[in-house]
């Protein structure tokens, strides 16, 4: 099964607690804070594995998800840090952010690798709470909580050629005489199911060709199969128009050669732009007057374009082609990733916060201010609680829920913990 688009939800391991722990030992009973710092969590990557050729390995699993860190240990021991994630794409995959679709990164050079969220912070432990005025602090860092996202994955063929044209013209049997692929072929009306890649070989020179699954008239719109394999043109330096100039099918060649470049244009006007070659194919079932008739009424309505009479069946013309496409991929220059303005996940603020009043009466308290004073508090620890307070009134929240209304009796909501505010 050939699937080139997915979306996935990734996330970094949250950081491990910090350990709240007092040194013990016989004959020591008052010994000082021991707690030692959680481990950091593992950051996810993704990396291009070249063994791939389409994103099917993300068709049942969908979540991946980097290891935490260890929480630390007593005896001033360090919490492990969490491993990273690698995840392995085909070359030419696409990483886009699915909330804003924005491309993260391009995964087109081989082994390119990167590094898109970080694993959180490991918490401190109660030992670096220590101070000349507070010998035995009683409460540690929480670990750092890292966001789970959401991306999408979409795959891109990289090819030097892609063959386009309707159904059944014949580009599977091309694509199989001029290189070593081997397509499923038959004599059926429905295309293939998914792009096929060879190389083909034309004295010293070699090119990456493309058979890219039929369209259709209306393919652009999301009719048929086509319309979901037009990224896969997008990759290419140039186009080998493959037409079915017998007429056998009851089109007219004429009309499916504008239709298709009409949905092409209709998917990215750029792909205009792309230079063609057309290849009048199964010319060797017509009678030489019917073929002659056929191919001078082409070449009449189509002008300014490279043709060259094939057939797929009997391997007329195609050594004309492949030196055709030689020459004009000279011409040409290679193929490079895409420019885009990396997305990069920024690290949620640690200085802003919101406020809002439920129906009830209630204040609530949310934001990266408040994740971060969490981290740092223990609410049934005396000396914890006292600088929570401390932290409300020096960061101006309490400033904050005065100037929204807040009076004395009314419930004030901060995470998990809920007060009623007193003067």
């Amino acid at each position: 099964m050939f699937i080139d688009k997915v979306k996935i939800f990734i996330k970094a391991g949250d950081g491990g607690n910090g350990c709240t722990s007092f040194y013990t030992e016989k004959y020591v009973p008052d010994g000082g804070p021991d707690g030692g710092d959680g481990g950091d969590g593992g950051s996810l990557s993704f990396v291009v594995d070249k063994s791939k050729t389409s994103l099917l390995d993300f068709r049942l699993n969908q979540r991946f998800k980097a290891e935490d860190g260890v929480r630390g240990e007593p005896k001033y021991c360090h919490g492990k840090s969490g491993k990273d994630l690698v995840i392995k794409v085909p070359r030419g995959t696409i990483i886009k952010d699915t909330e804003t679709d924005n491309i993260i990164a391009d995964m087109f050079e081989e082994d390119f690798f990167i590094t898109v969220l970080e694993g959180g912070k490991g918490g401190k432990g109660n030992a670096r709470f220590r101070t000349s005025r507070r010998q035995a602090p009683h409460f540690s860092q929480s670990g750092e909580r890292v966001e789970e996202k959401q991306v999408t994955l979409e795959f891109k063929t990289i090819a030097d050629v892609g063959l386009i044209g309707y159904p059944n013209v014949g580009k599977s049997t091309l694509l199989s005489m001029l290189s070593s692929a081997r397509p499923k072929i038959g004599d059926y009306h429905f295309t293939t199911l998914h792009p096929n890649l060879g190389v083909v070989f034309y004295h010293d020179k070699n090119f990456v060709l493309a058979d890219i699954p039929g369209l259709i008239e209306g393919a652009a719109d999301g009719i048929g199969l086509g319309h979901e394999f037009l990224r896969h043109i997008d990759r290419t330096r140039l186009l080998v128009h493959v037409v079915d100039i017998s007429g056998i099918e009851a089109r007219n060649p004429i009309d499916d050669y504008k239709t298709i470049n009409k949905e092409i244009t209709l998917y990215n006007p750029n792909l205009k732009k792309l230079p063609q070659i057309i290849a009048l194919n199964k010319s060797d079932i017509l009678f030489d007057d019917e073929q002659k008739k056929a191919v001078k009424d082409f070449k009449k309505s189509v002008k300014g374009k490279t043709i060259i009479e094939i057939s797929g069946a009997t391997a007329k013309g195609l050594d004309e082609l492949k030196q055709a496409i030689v020459q004009k991929l000279e011409e040409l220059p290679e193929l490079t990733a895409l420019e885009y303005e990396p997305f990069i996940y920024q690290p949620k603020s640690k200085d802003d916060y919101e406020i809002i009043r439920h129906d009830n009466g209630a204040f609530e308290v949310f934001g990266g201010l408040i994740d971060e004073m969490a981290r740092n508090v223990v609410l049934d620890d005396y000396d914890s609680f006292n600088y929570f307070q401390k932290r409300l009134k020096d960061t101006g929240i309490m400033k904050s829920l005065k100037k929204a209304g807040l009076k004395e009796g009314d419930t004030v909501k901060i995470l998990d913990f809920e007060f009623d505010y007193v003067e």
